[in-house]
């Protein structure tokens, strides 16, 4: 009798045993499972945080870099002067650059970017597109010393009062190149085309 009851005693404190092992397996899968949802929740509003300005910032500038791309290919296309196209092509390389840099930024973030030229860089496109030679030359590198005018001031800005640290540092670290893209169209301009721009 005393073997039976000593068996019966061993085999329940097993079952016990096992049901409290079972309850602190399942909390503790609750737990991992909970700790995940949080960090995937963290991720989706990760973009929510993004402030306005810095998301407006973001679709600006990839679409002035969309469009210094393309009107740049069409430089290298319908340009006369050898400088002209030099530095069309210097545009599809410093700014398909950027742009990729941009593209790892708005992916950490959340943000789809624009891949579409907006309305007014489509009618410049369309405008140049109907001239060659040296009416291509003056138009295109007039539109190239505002444009990047526009560009230096929004970069500079950015760099300065945005929030986010990683959309700020690409504006700091892009603008400097934007300015130098600035210099090299100004020497390249005809007379003035600079003055007309600034203006």
């Amino acid at each position: 009798m005393d073997s039976k009851k000593i068996i019966r005693g061993l085999v329940l404190s097993g079952v016990i045993a096992g049901i409290s092992w079972l309850g602190a397996a399942a909390q503790s899968a609750s737990a991992a499972s909970g700790s995940q949802d949080s960090a995937s929740s963290a991720t989706s509003s990760q973009s929510g945080k993004l402030a306005a300005s810095d998301r407006q910032f973001m679709m600006k500038a990839a679409q002035g870099s969309k469009a210094e791309i393309e009107l740049g290919q069409l430089a290298q296309q319908n340009a006369s002067s050898p400088e002209v196209k030099e530095f069309g092509q210097r545009m599809v390389t410093d700014h398909t650059q950027a742009s990729d840099q941009l593209k790892q930024v708005a992916s950490q973030k959340g943000v789809t970017l624009p891949e579409k030229l907006n309305a007014k860089d489509a009618a410049t496109k369309a405008r140049l597109e109907k001239l060659s030679g040296q009416a291509f030359d003056r138009a295109y590198m007039k539109d190239m010393v505002m444009d990047h005018k526009k560009d230096v001031s929004e970069f500079q800005n950015e760099a300065k009062n945005g929030k986010d640290p990683d959309v700020k540092n690409f504006a700091s670290q892009t603008a400097p190149t934007l300015e130098d893209h600035l210099k090299q169209a100004k020497s390249i301009a005809p007379k003035g085309s600079s003055e007309t721009a600034s203006k």
